[in-house]
């Protein structure tokens, strides 16, 4: 910014999840379960019970950030007031041309 002037405080906090092999797993449990139908039964039973406990690590997982986030946030900005919304012409109807006498 080149008057000097500096940003505001952010009024809303971003979470973002933590890196995780999780969505890896859950996709190599999938291939070995459809692999599994086409090669043999115990491919299957590999590729499901992978894929049942990365998706049960996954739900679990998600249930613990969700648990840490703030119950709450602060409300740091300015409720706009509701202002009807006018159509695209209204504005132009308005306007009359000037008299030029």
């Amino acid at each position: 910014m080149s008057d000097g002037r500096q940003p505001s405080e952010p009024s809303e906090l971003v979470y973002v999840p933590e890196p995780s092999w999780l969505p890896v797993l859950t996709a190599a449990g999938v291939a070995g379960l459809v692999v599994g139908l086409f090669v043999g039964w115990p491919y299957a039973v590999a590729g499901a019970i992978l894929l049942l406990a990365s998706l049960r690590a996954c739900v679990r997982k998600t249930g613990d950030d969700v648990a840490r986030l703030p119950r709450e946030q602060r409300l740091t900005t300015a409720v706009l007031p509701a202002v009807p919304l006018r159509g695209p012409g209204a504005s132009a109807a308005r306007a009359r041309p000037r008299d030029e006498s």
